[in-house]
C-alpha cells in the first residue's frame, strides 16, 4: 500500500512541475515556509533562498518545481499583495546608514535604511518602520522610518503590533491623506438641489458615549394618512471617496475599522470618519436614506431608497435614549416611545419568523490615563440599543430585496450580500447530544425546525447555569457570515435577502452597496466581474480585525490579571480539551487555561470529546464545559496574552483517598 501510494505523490508532483498557482505564504519558526492554495489538498514547500522578497502572510504566485520527494516544491515567482509593509523593531545605526531589525517570530530580513529615511531616530531605538521597495535581486529591503515609539509605553506598541500582524496599517499613506484633504468641508449648493431635503423633518442619532463616527440617524413623523414616516439616514461616504483614488484604495485594502479597548484604527481618515460624513447635531450632512411608511403594528406600507440632505436636532448616547425609554420623560419621549414600540414588534415578528436569538456578552475595559485596565464591565444590550439595531436590520433587508429583484442579461444583478447559511449537520449532531444532557429536547428535521428549536432553548436555558456554555457551543455550530454575490438569505436572521448598508464609515462592503444603488436608481448598471473577489476579500479583512480585537482584549485580560495573581475567582468552565480546560470568570470574562498537571495530584482524567468534559479515571469526577469552578490566578503573561489557572478544590468535591494521604491542602471553606 505504502509504495503504491507514494508513487501515487510522485506522479502528482511530476504532472504539476512547471504549473503556477495563487497562494498565501506561510513561513515556520524554522524559515521554512509554505504556500497554502485554496481546494489544494497540500501545501507547496518553498526553501528560503526561493521566497524571492516574499514575506509571512503574502499573496504570491509560485511556481510548482519538478524533481523527487514525497510533496510539491515550488518557487515564488511574484508577490501580489504584501499582508503588511510595517513592522517594529530596533533601529542599528552605523556611520552611512542604519539597518531596522523587526520583532519578530517569524523570520524575516533585517530592513536597509538610508540616514535620509531615519525620520530622527537614533540608534537602538525602538521604531515602527515601513517597508519601501523590494526588487527581485535585492539583497535586502529598503525601508523607512514611520515613527520612533515611546519605549515605556508597553501597551501602545502592543496594541500597534495586533494591528500589524493582522494586516492593519498604522498610518494612512501620503496620497491617501492629500485626496482627503482636497476634499471640501461645504456641500455645493447645486448637489442639495439634486437630493430630497428632509432636514426640516426631526432626526437625531443615538451612539455609544465615546463614539465621534455617528454614521446612521433616524427622523420621525407622522403623515396626514395617520401612517408613521421613519427615515433611517446613512452618511453618504460614496459622495466624498470616489472610486479607484488613493484614499479609496487603502479603504478597499483595511475594509474595516478596527475597534480596540483603547484605540479605533479607523477604515477612512479622521476628517473624513469623525468630520466629514459623522452626522453631527445642528450640521447639514450628505446621506444615502431608506425611508419608510409603517403603521402601528410595524408593517411596512411603502418605502423610499435615495440620497438625501440631512440636519441632525439632537445627539443621544444610548444611556440616554435608554432613560427616555424607562422613564417615558425627557427631550423627544413620545417619539422615542414610538420608535421602541415599533422596534420591539419588528424584533418579536423576526423571531417568530425564525430569526436566532443569540445573545453575547461583550466586555468594556475600564483604562486609566496610560491605558491600563483598571476594571471590566459587561455590557448590556438594552431596549435603546435594539431600537437602532431594528431600523438598521430594516433598511439593509429592503435594500437588499431592492436589488435582488434586478436582472441584468437574465441574470441576477452582482451585488455583495451578506449571507449566513444553515448549520452544519456535523456540527449540530453533538451539540443536540449535548444539550439533551440539559433536559433540552431539540427538532433537527429543517432549517425551520432549527432555528425554533434554537429559540425554545435559549429561553428555557436563560438564567440556568448552562445558559453561556449553550449559547457558545451553538453559535459554533453556525456557518460564519460573509459577504458573496451568491444569494442564499441571512439564517441566523430569518431574512431572504440581506446585505450591508447602514455603516458605509467602518465598512467598504457598504460603500460598495451604495455605489451599486445609486447605478440602479440612475439605472445606469455597470456589472461589476470582479465582485466576488471583492466580497471575499472583505470577509476576510473582517476576520483578521476580528482577530486583532480578540488579541486585544485577551491582552487587556491578562493586563488586568497580573494585579490579582494569587487570588481566587468563580468561573465557569468555557472549553475542554486533553491537556487541560479553560475557565472563564464570572464578573470579569477572563479566560484562562488550568493545565490537566494541575489536577494530577487529585486524579488522573480523560477526554471525552461528545460531552465536552475530562473524567476521573478513578474518582468520575467530571469537569464539563459550563460546570462553576473556584480558580486561583497562577501566571499572566503579557508576551504570550496567556492566563494560567489552578483548579482551587471546594469542600464539595470529593476526593478518593491515595495511599498515605489524608488531607489536601488545597481544600477552601473547611469549617
Amino acid at each position: 500500500m505504502g509504495r503504491k501510494n507514494t508513487s501515487r505523490k510522485k506522479h502528482k508532483q511530476t504532472s504539476a512541475a512547471g504549473k503556477t498557482f495563487k497562494g498565501v505564504l506561510d513561513i515556520t519558526r524554522s524559515g521554512m515556509g509554505f504556500v497554502i492554495v485554496p481546494d489544494m489538498e497540500t501545501d507547496i514547500l518553498i526553501r528560503p533562498n526561493d521566497f524571492n522578497t516574499a514575506m509571512h502572510g503574502d499573496t504570491v504566485i509560485v511556481r510548482v518545481q519538478g524533481g523527487g520527494g514525497r510533496r510539491l516544491q515550488g518557487e515564488v515567482i511574484e508577490v501580489l499583495e504584501r499582508k503588511r509593509k510595517e513592522f517594529i523593531g530596533q533601529l542599528q545605526m552605523n556611520e552611512n546608514f542604519a539597518f531596522f531589525i523587526a520583532e519578530s517570530e517569524k523570520p524575516m530580513p533585517d530592513f536597509f535604511i538610508p540616514l535620509s529615511n531615519i525620520n530622527q531616530a537614533k540608534d537602538k531605538d525602538r521604531v515602527l518602520a515601513r517597508l519601501v521597495k523590494w526588487e527581485k535581486g535585492d539583497k535586502r529591503p529598503v525601508g523607512e522610518v514611520v515613527s520612533v515609539l515611546d519605549a515605556e509605553n508597553s501597551n501602545d506598541i502592543a496594541m500597534k503590533e495586533i494591528l500589524l500582524e493582522n494586516g492593519f496599517p498604522l498610518e494612512f499613506p501620503d496620497d491617501a491623506l492629500e485626496v482627503a484633504a482636497r476634499i471640501p468641508d461645504a456641500i455645493p449648493s447645486a448637489e442639495i438641489q439634486k437630493r430630497k431635503d428632509v432636514r426640516e423633518i426631526l432626526t437625531f442619532t443615538i451612539d455609544p458615549v465615546d463614539a465621534k463616527d455617528f454614521d446612521d440617524a433616524i427622523s420621525f413623523r407622522v403623515l396626514k394618512n395617520g401612517l408613521y414616516e421613519i427615515g433611517v439616514h446613512i452618511a453618504d461616504v460614496s459622495y466624498y471617496v470616489e472610486p479607484d483614488t488613493a484614499l479609496d484604495k487603502i479603504a478597499y485594502q483595511k475594509a474595516t475599522s478596527v475597534y480596540l479597548p483603547d484605540r479605533v484604527n479607523p477604515m477612512l481618515p479622521e476628517h473624513i470618519s469623525n468630520v466629514l460624513c459623522s452626522l453631527r447635531p445642528d450640521e447639514d450632512k450628505l446621506t444615502f436614506s431608506a425611508i419608510f411608511q409603517l403603521n402601528n403594528k410595524a408593517e411596512v406600507k411603502n418605502y423610499w431608497l435615495g440620497r438625501t440632505v440631512i440636519h441632525s436636532d439632537r445627539r443621544y448616547t444610548y444611556e440616554e435614549a435608554q432613560d427616555v425609554i424607562e422613564t417615558k420623560a425627557g427631550d423627544n419621549a413620545e417619539v422615542i416611545l414610538v420608535l421602541n414600540d415599533l422596534a420591539q414588534k419588528m424584533r418579536k415578528k423576526r423571531f417568530n419568523k425564525g430569526a436566532i436569538n443569540f445573545s453575547s456578552q461583550e466586555v468594556r475595559f475600564k483604562l486609566d490615563e496610560k491605558g491600563d485596565p483598571i476594571g471590566i464591565v459587561v455590557k448590556e444590550s438594552k431596549e435603546a440599543h435594539q431600537l437602532i439595531e431594528e431600523f438598521m436590520l430594516l433598511a439593509n433587508r429592503y435594500v437588499a430585496e431592492n436589488i435582488s429583484k434586478i436582472k441584468v442579461k437574465g441574470k441576477p444583478l452582482p451585488f455583495p450580500y451578506r449571507i449566513h447559511d444553515t448549520p452544519d449537520q456535523e456540527k449540530l449532531l453533538p451539540f443536540i447530544a449535548f444539550a439533551n444532557k440539559f433536559g433540552h429536547k431539540f427538532d433537527a428535521s429543517s432549517p425551520e425546525a432549527i432555528a425554533a428549536s434554537f429559540n425554545q432553548l435559549l429561553k428555557d436555558a436563560h438564567g440556568k447555569p448552562e445558559q453561556h456554555v449553550l449559547e457558545q457551543l451553538g453559535i459554533r455550530t453556525m456557518a460564519k457570515a460573509k459577504y458573496t454575490i451568491e444569494n442564499v438569505g441571512h439564517y441566523g436572521l430569518g431574512f431572504e435577502n440581506y446585505c450591508h448598508f447602514t455603516s458605509p464609515i467602518r465598512r467598504y462592503p457598504d460603500i460598495m452597496v451604495h455605489r451599486i444603488l445609486q447605478e440602479t436608481l440612475d439605472n445606469h448598471l455597470h456589472p461589476d466581474k470582479k465582485l466576488e473577489d471583492k466580497c471575499k476579500h472583505c470577509s476576510e479583512r473582517e476576520r483578521a480585525a476580528m482577530e486583532a480585537e480578540r488579541a486585544a482584549n485577551k491582552y487587556k485580560q491578562v493586563q488586568y490579571m497580573k494585579n490579582h495573581v494569587g487570588e481566587d475567582f468563580d468561573g465557569v468552565i468555557s472549553g475542554v480539551a486533553s491537556f487541560g480546560f479553560w475557565v472563564e470568570t464570572v464578573d470579569t470574562k477572563c479566560e484562562g487555561l488550568v493545565s490537566v498537571n494541575n489536577l494530577l495530584e487529585y486524579d488522573e482524567f480523560r477526554h471525552v470529546e461528545s460531552d465536552y468534559a475530562l473524567v476521573g479515571m478513578r474518582s468520575g469526577k467530571k469537569f464539563r464545559m459550563g460546570d462553576k469552578v473556584r480558580i486561583k490566578v497562577v501566571a499572566a503573561n503579557l508576551l504570550k496574552r496567556q492566563l494560567d489557572y489552578d483548579w482551587v478544590m471546594t469542600e464539595e468535591d470529593e476526593k478518593p483517598k491515595p495511599k498515605g494521604k489524608t488531607k489536601n491542602p488545597k481544600i477552601k471553606n473547611k469549617k
